[in-house]
């Protein structure tokens, strides 16, 4: 029998499902925190009505919409903690269900879009982590998907084919975990001659594809091989990134290729998808989209995972997780997608820019699992195939579910090479429902949010799967910029989902539960937190440091109202953070880049939606960059943040934090002075809270001197706009 949390189980249960036990608690901390927003509502109506004059309306009335917008962005987060469960999987019991030799196929797609932004090295890398998962190998097939067309990725995988044939076998007989070739070298678990030898074979590798990035081309030096040059020669004079046909390698076929065991090898697919400037191409989901017809002439595997190209595989058994669900005929024939957490390696001790992204990633997909499941995240999830049809309501099992082409078949085919090509080529999609009804959404920056909350609406439903260790790990953005240049799409992408005749709003609540529909309608609206965090940020600031008071006293019974609603809404957010896993530094960094993300990165996703909505710029894809230089990695390493360039968030920044040190300063001395300190503790004790927040920023502009410092003309455009503020706010002050 299997015990779980003290239950025992039935030996064939290949998964199990909890409510978790302090969900009451949750509820009735909802219902007091709910009672205690009404009181301060009341409070500030009443505040409203006594103002004397035009100028105290102002500031009463300001303070209450960002109050009112706090609020409605507090009711919403409820919906994840109402009901949040717990899973297991029991990968062990899969024999009860299949046989091995009857797993279902599996193809894996990896994107990439710049080999200069993300390492060729670094995606072969993740590939063949995928290549060496504890699953049937003539039923797995690994495609990579370059959407830069570039002669340098093919040659990164062309080696990493040769490459393969050494790694999985080494990786099978001896049991490895880690079965990212990078990863499993950086750790100390490699010795002995056998180690030695697929070492010096992968650091032969490694020098080629480095080699060759760094000339910029293939040295023709490092063509091995008549089929080599034949796959090359596909780029001739007249191609671009832009403009090309398409372009499908089989670098592995396992009807034909065997590792040094003679064990037949996972099929390996390099597909360029054709482009033509006369089509939109929609970023990754439109390389998704190619992939899944591209895989569909191929190998039509039932289950497709997704993975970021730098994010590799950590558990082999992952594939067999999956299964624990996919499986399951209580729940297989509604089930989309199996979520793993996004997980990241790299990471600095105490995780200086909030990069695990806790609450995205873990704590609020449990409480989601708890209705009809997760949002898919964009990688570490496994797809039934069948999710990606056009069909208005889930399908039978994925056991049904068989693949088009057995085990053994060919993959290289004219016909099959020929039908390949076509659903790839650039001006397929034109005049279908691909993006519209069919595979990957199109519409947002955010194809994995906008894709989930669509097969939601259709009636899948989707799981979490979080097993130890993590079964999948990635890269994060070791610069603040690049961190929040990153988030800034990601609002800007849910938001374009949040005001489409598909809201969550509207839409999503006719067609999921309401507090489904509230769960993803806090996501898509999430740049909306600017508004009330830049209010509070600056406007009780001000008026601090020109002696305008805004809430009450200490000696005021509604002083303990204030206290209790900022204490109780932190302390449930640290708990919260704590028991997925966290600790009290990295939660401080976590809410500390909560407010950096609102003023910068959520401040700008609003504007440039606005100038999208009016027609003055249209949205684009950047590709965050996954190349780290070793002064930034040391700097990061020691949880210094990187500033170094003039980007227009560290302005924003770097203002907002001279503004509260400033009001911090003549605030006390002016309560010292006129004994009236009790009157604006609440104002002092924000403006203390972001000063406190901001040492990163002064410590940056004033006691650092590396390269990573506040550049000198923000610092210096920081103090004028300081300066610009509160010779704004005096005029507007001494005219009350």
């Amino acid at each position: 029998m299997v015990a779980v949390a003290g239950e025992v189980q039935d030996p064939r249960a290949m998964n199990t499902v909890k409510v978790v036990r302090h969900v009451l608690l949750n509820r009735a901390h909802a219902i007091t925190f709910s009672l205690a927003l009404l009181a301060l509502l009341y409070h500030r109506s009443t505040s409203l009505l006594t103002c004397p004059n035009t100028l105290s309306l102002f500031l009463f009335l300001t303070l209450t919409i960002a109050d009112l917008l706090f609020a409605f962005m507090w009711t919403l987060s409820q919906a994840f903690r109402w009901r949040p469960v717990r899973r297991n999987e029991f990968p062990n019991s899969l024999s009860y269900a299949a046989s091995r030799e009857t797993w279902p196929g599996l193809d894996v797609f990896v994107c990439t879009a710049d080999p200069f932004k993300e390492p060729p090295l670094s995606v072969a890398n993740t590939v063949l982590s995928t290549m060496a998962f504890d699953y049937p190998s003539d039923r797995l097939s690994v495609y990579v998907s370059d959407d830069s067309c570039s002669p340098l990725t093919l040659f990164a995988f062309v080696e990493a084919a040769k490459f393969a044939r050494h790694w999985i076998p080494f990786c099978r007989d001896r049991g490895l975990v880690e079965r990212c070739p990078e990863a499993y070298f950086r750790s100390d678990g490699c010795g002995g001659a056998a180690c030695d030898e697929i070492k010096e074979l992968y650091q032969r590798m490694k020098e080629r594809v480095e080699k060759t990035m760094e000339l910029g081309r293939v040295d023709p030096g490092f063509v091995t091989s008549e089929e080599e040059q034949d796959m090359l020669n596909k780029w001739g004079a007249e191609f671009s990134r832009q403009e090309h046909p398409p372009i499908i390698q089989v670098l592995l076929d396992s009807s034909k290729h065997t590792d040094t065991s003679a064990t037949p090898l996972p099929n390996l697919i390099y597909v360029a998808r054709g482009k033509t400037r006369a089509y939109p191409h929609h970023f990754k989901a439109g390389a998704l989209n190619a992939l899944i017809r591209v895989s569909s002439a191929m190998t039509n595997g039932a289950v497709i995972l997704t993975l970021d190209c730098d994010m590799y595989s950590n558990d082999p058994a992952a594939p067999q997780r999956a299964l624990c669900y996919f499986l399951d005929p209580k729940i297989a024939s509604k089930l989309a997608y199996v979520q793993f957490p996004q997980r990241f390696r790299g990471i600095n001790k105490h995780d200086t820019y909030g990069s695990e992204y806790k609450f995205q990633y873990l704590i609020h997909p449990r409480g989601m699992d708890g209705f009809r499941g997760p949002f898919y995240v964009g990688s570490g999830c496994f797809f039934s195939r069948n999710c990606f049809e056009e069909l208005s309501s889930p399908p039978s099992p994925i056991v049904s579910f068989s693949t088009s082409k057995p085990p053994g078949d060919s993959l290289i085919s004219e016909a099959v090479l020929q039908r390949a090509n076509l659903l790839a080529d650039g001006n397929y999609e034109n005049g279908t429902l691909w993006g519209a009804t069919m595979g990957m959404r199109y519409g947002s920056l955010v194809e994995d949010f906008n894709s989930g909350y669509h097969m939601m609406c259709r009636g899948w439903e989707s799981v979490v799967c979080d097993p130890e260790p993590p079964a999948f790990l990635g890269d994060v953005p070791i610069t603040l910029n690049d961190a929040l240049v990153q988030n800034s799409r990601w609002c800007l992408g849910a938001a374009q989902v949040a005001f489409s005749k598909y809201s969550p709003f509207v839409y999503g609540c006719r067609r999921v539960p309401v507090a489904m529909a509230m769960c993803y309608a806090r996501y898509a609206i999430r740049l909306i937190w600017c508004v009330p965090v830049m209010i509070y940020g600056v406007l009780p600031q001000l008026a601090l440091a020109f002696q305008v008071r805004l809430f009450p006293s200490v000696s005021e019974a509604w002083f303990f109202l204030y206290a209790y609603l900022f204490l109780a809404a932190y302390a449930q957010d640290l708990i919260e953070f704590v028991e997925g896993r966290g600790d009290l530094r990295r939660w401080w960094n976590a809410q500390r880049m909560w407010m950096i993300r609102a003023v910068t990165s959520y401040l700008f996703g609003v504007i440039q939606f606005s100038l999208e909505k009016i027609g003055f710029s249209g949205s684009g894809f950047t590709v965050t960059s996954k190349v780290m230089d070793d002064e930034q990695t040391e700097r990061y390493e020691g949880g210094q943040f990187n500033f170094g360039s003039e980007s227009p968030f560290f302005l924003i920044l770097g203002s907002i934090a001279t503004i509260n040190l400033v009001s911090l300063v003549v605030g006390i001395t002016g309560g010292l002075i006129w004994g009236n300190l009790q009157d604006f503790m609440l104002q002092l004790l924000i403006s203390g809270f972001v000063v406190v927040n901001s040492w990163p920023i002064y410590e940056a502009a004033v006691l650092r001197t590396d390269k990573a410092r506040m550049p000198a003309t923000v610092t210096r455009s920081s103090v004028l706009i300081t300066g610009l503020v509160f010779s704004a706010a005096y005029f507007v002050f001494s005219m009350a």
